[in-house]
């Protein structure tokens, strides 16, 4: 009985308080400021993208009919695409950038992070500023929104809301995607290939505040290519531009090759799921052709590092996730990369000749992009007693190649071979950048130009027809067995009296920084420099994998 006449007493005070209250705000403030999805409206309109955490609610406990986990967030978020800012190896090259060319600091990290953290760059660019990189790190402090949207990497609200007006064209690389920028939130749209009835819709937006549109664009290779074909411009000593390199253009390599008509970059990176599957855990209808979003690349040795360090670099992939990224990865490259064969061999007196055929299975040069990457020949000869009678190319410890002048001074490289006769002889598919002095550098921004370019093409790649973009460069160009999907190199071997029968191994191995590209870095005095190549000293070992390899037994 008392609490219900205290109720009744106190709901008329507490109903004149907020009534006192509301009249103040309204006196102070006339005119209200409406709201859209939970936000002020001019907040909402400053904000063009969410982090993925509001997205793996619904897109996470998903499982294909056979029971494979493709939960799209756990497997995003152990991606590269996921780990971009967190990238040491890229917060090492960036600072060795600014060192470089100290009075550009400001415009190189706004480029730096047109793809590495491009939901805060474009904000940022949106907003009329310059993005920054090193403000937003280290990744694990992160506490402001925009540090937030830089930390999320290649992140969901990124490709999801790229529009397909400008694609394939010049101006849409380097980052130059269109985004919409004049909706507010919970009103912005987001693209899907699916049709989505309007009772999901309305759970998506009410979760997100975005409404989905079905779209097929995100299937076309157009939309990787924005960020994948990057050109970077040549730095003089003032900071002036001098010229520009084809940085990494794999977009251009494919569409120069046969695979152009048959295969987009997603059929192989988000490679299709087998029968019906929900793309939410939320009331998900069954979808065909599904494409999983495990972004299949190549840096197997970067999300090592990742998890290894995970701690220092804020890491938010579990271990396991990691681990199971890591195997994927490797498996890719061990099953999609590359062939290779013992053509042909024989021994012709005291001689061994060997043929050795490599095949590119990819819709790219092998390897392709960032030119740290590299794929070279390990050739051996052994007797009857397992003795090594020749190797060429054997990986040392510390990530280096035995005979390969480039990792023995930095000033050098190897060159192309057409033919093989000593054991300091390496073929090793690669990309060498000189500066205007033609002085061989790992700097991107000194660099103006290719010297050698002999990364393996894709099949149907006609080199004669090729562009400057992507043209081979160096002596492979002459090299009548270097062609379109293939090389042959020929190996001639000394036996020296050795006792047969000879066992030849031929493996094709892959490291995706090379040594000299994380050595060079050494000479910078600055934590992120200092923190790279301590890291990957201390990883070099497993800094290469063999993607292919062959064996055949020759009597003598």
């Amino acid at each position: 009985m008392y609490k219900n006449l205290v109720i009744i007493i106190s709901l008329p005070i507490l109903t004149i308080g907020l009534s006192v209250g509301i009249n103040n705000y309204l006196a102070d403030n006339p005119d209200p400021v409406p709201q859209i999805h939970g936000m002020d409206l001019p907040a909402a309109q400053k904000m063009l993208f969410a982090t993925a955490d509001n997205c793996m609610n619904c897109h996470n406990n998903l499982v294909t009919p056979a029971g494979e986990d493709i939960s799209f967030g756990i497997d995003w978020r152990a991606s590269m695409m996921a780990n971009s800012a967190r990238d040491p190896y890229w917060h090492a090259a960036v600072r060795r950038e600014v060192m470089d060319h100290p009075e550009s600091k400001a415009a190189i990290e706004n480029e730096c992070s047109t793809c590495h953290m491009p939901m805060a760059h474009f904000q940022a660019k949106t907003e009329g500023r310059l993005s920054q990189v090193f403000n937003n790190l280290p990744a694990n402090r992160a506490t402001t929104q925009q540090n937030k949207l830089a930390i999320d990497g290649v992140s969901c609200t990124t490709c999801h809301q790229i529009k397909s007006d400008n694609f394939g064209e010049r101006e849409s690389f380097v980052g130059e995607f269109v985004i919409d920028t004049e909706k507010p939130m919970g009103q912005r749209e987001i693209y899907g290939p699916y049709p989505v009835d309007q009772g999901r819709s309305k759970i998506m937006h009410s979760s997100s505040g975005f409404s989905q549109v079905q779209s097929k664009h995100l299937i076309e290779s157009e939309l990787c290519a924005t960020c994948h074909t990057l050109y970077t411009n040549t730095l003089g000593p003032g900071g002036e531009v001098i010229g520009e390199l084809p940085e990494q253009v794999p977009y251009l390599e494919w569409r120069h090759s046969s695979f152009v008509n048959d295969q987009s970059c997603q059929s192989c990176h988000m490679p299709e799921v087998k029968g019906s599957t929900p793309i939410a855990s939320v009331w998900g209808q069954p979808r065909e052709n599904v494409s999983k979003h495990t972004f299949r690349g190549g840096n197997f040795f970067m999300q090592r590092m990742l998890n290894r360090y995970r701690d220092d670099l804020g890491v938010e992939a579990l271990p396991q996730e990691m681990d199971a990224a890591i195997n994927r990865t490797i498996d890719h490259l061990q099953t999609k990369s590359a062939y290779v064969s013992v053509a042909g061999a024989e021994i012709t007196g005291n001689e061994l000749i060997a043929d050795i055929d490599i095949e590119n299975l990819a819709g790219h040069k092998l390897p392709t992009a960032y030119p740290s990457r590299r794929v070279w020949i390990r050739f051996s000869v052994t007797d009857q007693d397992d003795n090594v009678v020749f190797e060429s190319g054997a990986v040392m410890p510390d990530g280096s190649i035995a005979g390969n002048d480039n990792d023995r001074a930095g000033s050098h490289y190897e060159h192309h071979y057409s033919e093989i006769t000593r054991e300091d002889q390496v073929q090793i598919y690669e990309a060498i950048l000189v500066d205007p002095q033609d002085r061989v550098t790992t700097g991107l921004l000194t660099a103006i130009r290719y010297i050698k370019d002999n990364r393996i093409l894709p099949k149907g790649f006609d080199k004669s027809t090729a562009g400057e973009d992507i043209a081979v460069k160096g002596s492979a160009d002459d090299d009548a067995d270097f062609t379109g999907g293939r090389d042959r190199v020929r190996y001639r071997v000394d036996l020296q009296n050795a006792e047969g029968p000879f066992q030849i191994t031929a493996e094709l191995y892959y490291q995706p920084i090379a040594y000299r590209w994380a050595q060079n870095l050494d000479s910078y005095d600055a934590s992120e420099t200092n923190k790279f190549v301590g890291y990957y000293n201390s990883m070099s070992e497993h800094s290469s994998v063999v993607l292919a390899s062959a064996k055949l037994s020759v009597i003598n």
